[in-house]
């Protein structure tokens, strides 16, 4: 997983209303801002907008990732293993949180399948540019998972360590947490403007 991500919190209907041909060059421009200084540190947390040139996209930052998916899919794949020990009451909201944004779920079927027909064109190389798409009409489901999710979490912390702790990118469950915590900054933030999120990956 070399793998890096860039999450963006877009306008969806200015998004819809770009020529299909022009909307990756703006997705590009909201990750990485022509204008931006080389040698500038990364901004942590959200950035609106995240290029003057697209005044409707605001650009999330996680903490301490630099900006790689690794983390994201050793988050994922702790909550793979550590689920089995999870209360019920926590996992079924989890489960469902999670796998809209980062983990890949029990039934691999429906990996591929595209969340919004007609945003972007086929891709046919094998790594599709946009590693996480949500329309918002599907954002407030998300929301609405965390907030089940959310007060059981800490729950889950002996047992995760005691069965998903490792040495890694993700080594325990104040990580796992933290990050999880910070997707549901993503969403909340996103849910709040009625955008929807795009990752890209690269």
């Amino acid at each position: 997983m070399g793998l890096d991500i860039t999450v963006l919190a877009l306008g969806w209907g200015e998004l819809k209303r770009t020529p299909a041909a022009e909307r990756d060059i703006l997705l590009y421009e909201a990750a990485c801002p022509d204008d931006a200084p080389l040698d500038a540190e990364p901004e942590v947390g959200w950035v609106f907008p995240a290029s003057p040139r697209v005044l409707w996209s605001g650009r999330y930052e996680f903490h301490g990732t630099l900006g790689s998916y690794k983390p994201h899919f050793w988050a994922a794949n702790g909550w793979d293993t550590a689920r089995r020990y999870a209360d019920p009451a926590l996992r079924e909201p989890l489960d469902a949180f999670l796998h809209g944004l980062i983990w890949w779920g029990e039934d691999l079927e429906d990996e591929d399948d595209d969340p919004e027909p007609g945003v972007f064109a086929s891709d046919p190389t094998p790594w599709r540019p946009h590693g996480l798409v949500v329309p918002p009409r599907t954002v407030p489901a998300l929301a609405a998972h965390w907030t089940r999710a959310e007060p059981l979490l800490d729950g889950l912390g002996e047992a995760y360590d005691r069965h998903a702790a490792r040495d890694g990118w993700i080594r325990d469950f104040d990580e796992f947490a933290a990050l999880v915590r910070e997707w549901a900054v993503v969403v909340a933030e996103t849910g709040r403007r009625g955008w929807g999120l795009i990752g890209l990956t690269g």
